[in-house]
């Protein structure tokens, strides 16, 4: 899946589409909310008003990514390659422990 790629280059990669101050935060912030989103799934099977919570999340985590964009001027990477799409969770971790 990674293409004889290591996740270093992928984060260095996405990393450069992602220099905006203001895409940054707006990614710093939407990443784990959708990444939340998908966590809040399961419970939904024990209430059912989750559902709420959890298209909330994902809907408005993904507003903040593409107003990043906006300000980066740049469309997101996955939309060139859909890989892309497993390595922002991957960024922000590295963004949080200061390695980009």
């Amino acid at each position: 899946m990674l293409g004889n790629r290591s996740w270093d280059d992928w984060i260095r990669q996405y990393s450069t589409s992602h220099q905006n101050p203001v895409n940054r935060a707006c990614h710093t912030v939407g990443i784990p909310m959708i990444a939340l989103s998908f966590l809040v799934i399961p419970l939904i099977l024990w209430h059912t008003r989750f559902w709420i919570l959890a298209v909330g999340l994902f809907v408005v985590g993904w507003i903040f990514q593409f107003i990043g964009h906006a300000f980066e001027g740049k469309p997101p990477e996955f939309f060139q390659d859909w890989r892309f799409l497993f390595v922002g969770l991957r960024w922000w971790f590295a963004k949080m422990a200061g390695k980009v």
